[in-house]
C-alpha cells in the first residue's frame, strides 16, 4: 500500500523537480533580460491567473475523486468505468464555466488591461484568457489519470508542455530578438521580423505559455473521446453541493498564496527601498520566493499522489494510522529540503538568479520555506473533512487565512517591505493549518505524532535561526560546518525514525 503511494508519488515529484529545474532555468533567464519591474509584471500577470484558475475548475477535481470513490461498489470495482458520470459532469462544468469566463475576458480585454497598468496590452489579458481555460479544462483528464494511477502519462504530459515552454521562451525572446535586431542569427532575420515586435516585450512570455498549454489537448484525446456533455441538474446537484466550498476555499487559498504579490505592488510606500520602485520589490520577493520550490515541489508532490490514494483509502479500518504515518513522513522529508536550503541559500541564489539586485531579499528565504511546510500540514490535515464531506469547514479556514493574508499585508508592509509580506504567508498558513488539525481532532480524529513533528520543526528552525545569525570568518569555514551540521541531523534523524521507515516499505 505504502509502496504503491509511495511510487506514484515519487514519479510526480520527480517530473516536478526536473520540470521545475528546467522551468527555474526561465528564472536566470528572465531576470537577465528584464528589469525588475517587469519580472514583477510577469508575478502579478500569473498571481491573478492563478486565483482565476481556481475559479475556472471551482473545486472539480477533488470532488470527482471523491464521487468514484463513492461509486465504488461491494468488490471494489470502480463504477465509473461502467457510467463515467463523475467524470462527464466535472469536465462538462469546468469547459461550460472556462467558456463564459474567457469570453468575458476577451469582451472586456482593454478595461482589465488598464487596471492591471498594461494599458496599451490588451493582447495579454486575450492570451491569458485562453491560457487559463485551457489549463481548466485539461485539468480533469489530468485527475483522471491520477486516479488510475497512470503517473508515468501524466508526468510524461507535463513534462512536454514545460519543455515546449522553455523552447518557446528561447526561440521568442532569444533567437528572434537577437535575429530580428541583426546581433545574430542573420540567415533567419526576415522571418524574425514577422515574428518578433519589441512592443510586445515580455508578453512573449505569455504567449510561449499559451501555445505550450493548448499542446497537451490532442495529446489527451483517449480522455476526451468518451467524454459526453452534460450538465443534469438532479445528477450533479450532489456533486455542486459538495464542490462549492471548494471553489470559496480555493479563491480565498489564492488570495493567501499569491495575492501577497499584488499587495505588494499597491501598498509598499513610495521610495521605501531607495531608488526602486514598488514593482522592483515585486520582483525582488518573487524571486526569492522561488527559492523554495524544493518544498514548493514537495507540496505539489505529495498533493498529486495522496488526493486520489486518501480516498481511495478512507473506507479502510486503519485510514487514521496511514494518514498520520505519510504525514509524519511528508513531515520529515520537508524539515530536512527546509534545513538544506536555508543553510547553502547564498550559493543556490548564485545558481539561479545572476543579478545580485535581486539577492537583497535572500533573508526572508527561511521564512517562506517554513510558511510552505505549513501549507503541506494544512494539505495533509484537510483530509478529514475532505473524506467526511464536511467541505464546508475548508471554507472556513480558508477564509481566515485570506482575513491574516490581507490584514497583515496591509499592516506590515507599510513599515517592513517585503519582509512584511513573508510574515504573513507564514502567519496564514501556520493558522490554517493549525485550525485544520484542532477541528479535525474534534470531528474525526487522527493520530498525528504532532509533539514530534512539532519537536523536528523546532529544532531545524532554531538550528537555521543560529547559523544564519552567527558571524563566520569565512565562506568555507561556514559552509563546511553549516552542511556538517545538516549531515548530523540526517543521521540523527534515521536513527530515531529507523521504525517509521521500515513500515513505509510494506
Amino acid at each position: 500500500m505504502y509502496k504503491k503511494f509511495l511510487s506514484q508519488t515519487a514519479i510526480y515529484g520527480l517530473t516536478g523537480i526536473i520540470g521545475r529545474l528546467l522551468n527555474y532555468l526561465l528564472t536566470p533567464f528572465y531576470t537577465g533580460i528584464f528589469l525588475p519591474d517587469e519580472y514583477g509584471g510577469i508575478s502579478v500577470f500569473y498571481a491573478y491567473a492563478a486565483l482565476l484558475n481556481v475559479i475556472y475548475t471551482h473545486g472539480m477535481e477533488t470532488t470527482y475523486f471523491r464521487f468514484i470513490a463513492k461509486e465504488k461498489d461491494k468488490n471494489g470495482n470502480d463504477l465509473e468505468t461502467k457510467n463515467g458520470k463523475p467524470y462527464n459532469f466535472s469536465l462538462s462544468s469546468v469547459m461550460f464555466t472556462s467558456l463564459i469566463l474567457s469570453c468575458l475576458m476577451w469582451i472586456f480585454a482593454e478595461p482589465i488591461a488598464t487596471f492591471l497598468e498594461y494599458p496599451n496590452n490588451a493582447q495579454f489579458v486575450k492570451w491569458f484568457a485562453g491560457i487559463i481555460a485551457v489549463d481548466a479544462i485539461v485539468s480533469i483528464p489530468y485527475a483522471r489519470l491520477r486516479a488510475e494511477g497512470k503517473a508515468m502519462k501524466f508526468a510524461s504530459l507535463r513534462m512536454t508542455v514545460i519543455i515546449l515552454t522553455l523552447f518557446l521562451n528561447f526561440f521568442f525572446l532569444y533567437f528572434c530578438k537577437h535575429s530580428a535586431e541583426g546581433t545574430d542569427f542573420l540567415f533567419f532575420q526576415d522571418y524574425a521580423k514577422l515574428i518578433y515586435d519589441p512592443e510586445i516585450g515580455l508578453g512573449y512570455v505569455f504567449l510561449a505559455n499559451l501555445i505550450a498549454n493548448s499542446s497537451v489537448i490532442p495529446l489527451l484525446w483517449k480522455e476526451f473521446k468518451d467524454f459526453h456533455f452534460t450538465l443534469n441538474w438532479k445528477d450533479f446537484k450532489p456533486m455542486f453541493l459538495y464542490a462549492y466550498p471548494l471553489l470559496f476555499a480555493g479563491i480565498a487559498y489564492s488570495i493567501n498564496e499569491v495575492m501577497d504579490r499584488t499587495l505588494l505592488q499597491k501598498w509598499l510606500p513610495d521610495n521605501f527601498y531607495e531608488g526602486k520602485s514598488s514593482m522592483d520589490a515585486v520582483g525582488i520577493y518573487s524571486a526569492c520566493y522561488k527559492l523554495s520550490i524544493f518544498i514548493t515541489l514537495a507540496v505539489q508532490a505529495f498533493k498529486y499522489g495522496a488526493e486520489p490514494f486518501f480516498f481511495s483509502q478512507a473506507s479502510q479500518k486503519n485510514s487514521p494510522k496511514t494518514f498520520a504515518t505519510i504525514t509524519h513522513f511528508f513531515t520529515i522529508i520537508c524539515v530536512l529540503m527546509m534545513l538544506g536550503v536555508s543553510l547553502n541559500v547564498e550559493w543556490i541564489a548564485n545558481i539561479f538568479i545572476r543579478n545580485k539586485e535581486y539577492h537583497e531579499g535572500l533573508f526572508i528565504v527561511p521564512i517562506l520555506l517554513l510558511a510552505n511546510i505549513c501549507l503541506g500540514l494544512y494539505y495533509n490535515f484537510s483530509v478529514w473533512f475532505k473524506v467526511s464531506d464536511r467541505t464546508h469547514f475548508g471554507l472556513w479556514i480558508s477564509l481566515v487565512g485570506a482575513i491574516i493574508t490581507i490584514s497583515f499585508n496591509f499592516i506590515l508592509i507599510p513599515f517592513l517591505g517585503y519582509f512584511g509580506s513573508a510574515i504573513a504567508t507564514f502567519s496564514c498558513y501556520f493558522v490554517m493549518a493549525a485550525m485544520c488539525y484542532l477541528l479535525g481532532r474534534k470531528y474525526q480524529p487522527i493520530p498525528y505524532p504532532i509533539l514530534k513533528m512539532i519537536l523536528y520543526l523546532g529544532i531545524s528552525t532554531t538550528l537555521i535561526f543560529v547559523c544564519l545569525n552567527v558571524e563566520w570568518t569565512g565562506f568555507w569555514q561556514k559552509h563546511l560546518i553549516q552542511n556538517g551540521l545538516l549531515i548530523l541531523f540526517l543521521l540523527i534523524t534515521i536513527l530515531v525514525e529507523n521504525r517509521t521507515f521500515k513500515n513505509l516499505k510494506r
